[in-house]
């Protein structure tokens, strides 16, 4: 399997071109470096590389220009220069296999799993729900499991919150202690949620996550490309629908080993939004994830501004190392450029910490594993150009794209088929027709009361409503007193007169 091309060292020259060998590309990586210096053009590099060997790769796009990687780059001067300079061979302009996703449905085909899929850890998650809002929502899924209820979207998943505070006694008895406010917490989470335009997300057809892994009928594999501009101003939403997925993978795919190659290349961007503000739980899942998909065959890299944005746990897991440059202004980011330079493998040649700061757009420092899983010293490297446009790319353009996806009909209408809200809808509906009349009046009296308007307004003045006595009650009453009183008088008249 041929090695991806990423750069040529310039400290060593004698090092010449630095690959990333396929068959160690699911041991991980991270590509670090302030705003600025190159990071998504090294990303583009790496997916192309990916793709021209035949590996799917899912990525997301923050700021819209990893859609360039969709449409041919253009042979300038200065891009045909750096080219010849680091021995690309046979360099010219290329688009890559792309297909285009979005959780909104707006810049890609939407991406919808079901509320069971999605489990009630995450979606608590989501909701930024508190430890005992979050056993209420395990209990939901619980009793929706048990009685046989399905689970697909936020509407199935409101229907069964009013079903547990309508029963709510008798679930704390068989489930534990379901608190009303607890419910109210939960509800009002989901209708942010909803505002947020998280409802889109939570339906069917479901993502199928061999659509991810698509090869394209030359070999190339098929980079996904997630639209996560405005999906990342929502840090919790994106974070967790990366992890997911992610999880899916981790869940579904079998034991493969060491491959020549990965089934799947999984980039975070924005990594710091995923170890943010993560529970401690969440990120012994995080942990475990990325330490064991490695031998399902999948390869995960993180990408974010600082190195130690990833915990060391995690960062311990990275054996593909990029780094651009960092300006050290801020005490943070003095101790970021120590982190970085710490994290390497030390080249005599070359003072780490002291070049970080001078790196130019474009360059980098780069550690990569060889054989056996060895790390090599880091070098100072000119990273290759990528084939691809360098930059976003437009409406059109993008809606050519999508015209010519494979998946496109399979997503792009929603299917809406009974689930929990339908069901429990239609148990009401049936238990209003074979109610019977309320205790204390007639069928005429109900159907009056049900006729609404000034029937109802009769109806309730002559017999009264459950919270006051109607004019009928009243006068019944009153006659029962006038009677009970003479009775009363004349006994009394009676035993007087004796």
């Amino acid at each position: 399997m041929d090695p991806i091309l990423v750069g040529k060292a310039v400290t060593t020259p004698d090092a010449g071109q630095v690959h990333l060998l396929p068959r160690l590309a699911n041991r991980h990586g991270l590509v670090a470096g302030a705003t600025g210096t190159g990071k998504t053009v090294t990303l583009m590099t790496l997916a192309e590389g990916f793709s021209r060997i035949g590996v799917p790769v899912f990525m997301a796009d923050v700021k819209g220009d990893v859609a360039g990687l969709a449409v041919p780059g253009e042979a300038s001067e200065r891009v045909l220069q750096r080219a010849a300079e680091l021995g690309v061979a046979g360099y010219a302009p290329e688009a890559s296999p792309v297909v285009f996703w979005d959780l909104f449905g707006v810049s890609g085909h939407p991406v919808r799993t079901t509320v069971s899929e999605m489990g009630p850890t995450l979606l608590a998650r989501i909701l930024e729900l508190n430890d005992t809002q979050s056993g209420v929502l395990d209990i939901v899924f619980k009793l929706a499991d048990d009685r046989g209820l399905l689970l697909l979207d936020l509407d199935d998943l409101r229907a069964l919150l009013a079903l547990v505070a309508e029963e709510r006694k008798t679930v704390s008895t068989e489930y534990g202690l379901v608190s009303a406010p607890s419910i109210a917490a939960i509800q009002r989470a989901l209708l942010r949620l909803d505002q947020d335009g998280g409802t889109q997300f939570f339906g069917e057809p479901a993502l199928e996550l061999a659509d991810l892994m698509r090869t394209r009928t030359d070999g190339r594999g098929v980079i996904g490309i997630l639209a996560a501009d405005r999906l990342v101003l929502k840090p919790r939403l994106y974070a967790t629908f990366l992890l997911w997925l992610l999880s899916q993978f981790y869940e579904t795919l079998p034991e493969v080993g060491d491959l020549d190659r990965p089934k799947l290349v999984f980039v975070f961007d924005e990594a710091h939004l995923l170890f943010g503000d993560a529970p401690a739980a969440l990120q012994q899942r995080i942990e475990q994830v990325v330490r064991l998909v490695r031998s399902k065959g999948v390869g995960v890299y993180f990408c974010s501004q600082f190195p130690d944005d990833v915990p060391d746990a995690v960062l311990g897991q990275l054996g593909n190392r990029v780094q651009h440059a960092l300006r050290a202004y801020t005490p943070r980011d003095q101790k970021a450029v120590r982190t970085a330079a710490q994290t390497f493998v030390a080249n005599p040649a070359l003072d780490v910490a002291a070049t970080i700061a001078t790196l130019g757009t474009g360059e980098a420092l780069v550690s990569m594993l060889q054989d056996k899983g060895v790390p090599m010293p880091v070098e100072r490297v000119l990273i290759a150009p990528p084939r691809c446009r360098m930059g976003a790319i437009s409406d059109a353009e993008r809606a050519t794209v999508r015209a010519g996806s494979p998946v496109g009909a399979k997503y792009d209408t929603a299917i809406n088929r009974e689930s929990a809200a339908e069901r429990l809808a239609q148990r009401a509906e049936a238990g209003a027709v074979d109610a019977p009349p309320a205790k204390g009046r007639s069928a005429g009296t109900q159907a009056a009361s049900n006729e609404g308007g000034i029937g109802r307004m009769v109806n309730e003045f002559l017999f009264g409503t459950s919270r006051r006595q109607g004019a009928v009650q009243a006068a019944g009453k009153q006659a029962v007193r006038t009677v009970t009183n003479r009775i009363m008088r004349n006994i009394l008249g009676g035993i007087r007169l004796k």
